[in-house]
């Protein structure tokens, strides 16, 4: 991505702003827009912004399970799945 060309002032956002959500459309460019020379926001492809937010998830969910192991809040695989079946089990004689 060429930074140069997708950073706009505001003042020249809000005169081509059709112009600039077709590019975005078209390249999935992230746009950074200006005021009095300051980064102040970005204009982002909604399908790159899903990604990025859905990237995001991930990276916290691995975030929290290296806490998780860090504070020793783990189980063996099996201990696991031998409480899921014991769950499973006590819910179908419920429904008997």
């Amino acid at each position: 991505m060429q930074l140069h060309n997708t950073v706009k002032s505001i003042s020249y956002v809000k005169t081509h702003a059709s112009e600039i959500l077709n590019k975005i459309s078209d390249s999935h460019a992230t746009y950074v827009i200006t005021q009095n020379g300051e980064a102040k926001a970005v204009i982002q492809d909604i399908e790159e912004y899903d990604k990025l937010q859905e990237s995001l998830s991930m990276l916290k969910l691995i975030a929290q399970g290296k806490k998780d192991i860090e504070d020793g809040k783990t189980r063996p695989v099996k201990e696991s799945f031998k409480c899921i079946r014991k769950v499973i089990s006590e819910k179908k004689s419920r429904l008997k």
